[in-house]
């Protein structure tokens, strides 16, 4: 299974616009954050998880040029607002999956109401097949996926393990029932938006005990803002299994 980061940034990304943050200035690549997405890759699939507002260039840059579906961790607009950009996918590969709690359909449904249209519907959109996630396994074609339910301050969002990878991102409260269906998993994926508390997200701290429960044997941090500081040196303050995760990165499990 290979794991491509697309982008690994809070909902304003980094650099912010107009920001004079020394971080948002930094010229260092490994500072500069797209939403937050990652490409899961395994045989001759590839799924995407979220498709944020970057999502076009993330395509172009990770050269994906063809993906057999979507899933969605939560409504939120950094994650959900590059469907439109499923087109070229859509006129190359025909209607295209996509995975969601029934919250998120019903408001993908309202927000992008002329893809999901129809009658009359406009001959340039994509048409997409929706198939609800609940708290239990389900398929993605040769590969058992297991949601893990956990709160986005009071919103309910779903993080995702696939075989020894887990991803979880804009958690904030998570349930030890939750947390072991992700024990021991060889890769990790939390959410780390900065050094102080924060309503709605870990921060570094809570991260850190998160992934002491888990115990994955290596785990990767994203949703990143600013705030949490310069990508080099942060990184020389964590355990020796805990990365900072960078848009561009690719692991191979």
């Amino acid at each position: 299974m290979k794991i491509t980061f697309l982008g690994t940034g809070t909902s304003q990304g980094i650099p912010i616009i107009g920001s004079k943050h020394p971080v948002c200035l930094s010229t260092d690549l490994k500072d500069k954050r797209l939403r937050v997405s990652v490409l899961v890759a395994w045989d001759d699939y590839k799924y995407v998880i979220d498709c944020g507002p970057d999502f076009r260039y993330q395509m172009l840059r990770a050269k994906c040029d063809t993906i057999n579906g979507i899933v969605f961790t939560h409504e939120h607009s950094d994650h959900v607002l590059g469907l439109d950009d499923i087109r070229p996918f859509y006129f190359k590969q025909g209607d295209i999956s996509i995975y969601a709690h029934k919250r998120v359909l019903k408001s993908l449904r309202k927000r992008f109401d002329y893809i999901f249209a129809t009658k009359n519907k406009y001959p340039g959109a994509p048409t997409v097949i929706s198939n609800r996630v609940k708290n239990k396994p389900f398929k993605l074609k040769n590969l058992e996926v297991i949601p893990v339910k956990g709160l986005h301050d009071t919103l309910q969002v779903f993080g995702y393990r696939f075989n020894n990878f887990a991803y979880l991102t804009d958690m904030k409260t998570v349930s030890d029932k939750e947390i072991k269906k992700i024990k021991g998993v060889k890769v990790l994926v939390i959410n780390a938006l900065r050094i102080a508390p924060h309503r709605s997200h870990f921060n570094l701290e809570e991260a850190l005990q998160f992934i002491d429960k888990v115990k994955p044997e290596t785990a990767y941090l994203t949703h990143i803002s600013h705030l949490l500081g310069f990508h080099e040196e942060v990184e020389k303050t964590l355990p020796e299994h805990v990365f900072l995760a960078y848009d561009g990165l690719e692991i191979t499990i």
